[in-house]
């Protein structure tokens, strides 16, 4: 019969030679090797415990890097949905378009005000009502036999 072999069993199981290292006891006194100062110099602050928050290790830190608030948000601003004259050519010759009617084709998405501006052709008469317009956009909408009216 062939020689029987140890069976494996899990207190056989040891740590490779090399892999575990002993902790070094830092500020145990002289005797210890590193007492007194622990191997960290003499006082400043990497002989302290901590560094103080955003230090970057003499880097420039962020916080002083950053541009200090300008300017301000002007809490009154007005935002208009601006619809160009030249996506109105969708609508049938004759059609009252109105900011609900743009709602309802996906032309605006935000409620609130809308603007109609002069960019593109129209070439079809078509009553629009809007809460402003462009002057150009008026001469444009006039021009194809529409009229611009004002909402308020």
């Amino acid at each position: 019969m062939p020689e029987e072999r140890e069976q494996l069993k899990l207190h056989h199981l040891q740590p490779a030679e090399g892999s575990k290292k002993k902790k070094i006891r830092v500020g145990r006194g002289y005797g210890a090797r590193r007492g007194a100062k622990a191997g960290r110099g003499t006082k400043g602050l990497l002989a302290r415990n901590t560094l103080r928050p955003g230090f970057e290790g003499g880097q420039t830190p962020l916080a002083m890097r950053l541009p200090k608030l300008k300017g301000f948000r002007n809490p009154n601003k007005e935002t208009f949905a601006l619809v160009n004259v030249g996506a109105l050519n969708v609508f049938d010759a004759g059609t009252e378009v109105t900011p609900e009617t743009l709602r309802e084709r996906g032309m605006i998405r935000h409620r609130g005000r809308v603007k109609v501006l002069a960019e593109g052709d129209i070439d079809r008469a078509l009553t629009i009502k809007a809460h402003k317009f462009s002057a150009s956009a008026i001469a444009k909408i006039e021009a194809a036999g529409g009229t611009a009216e004002v909402i308020s």
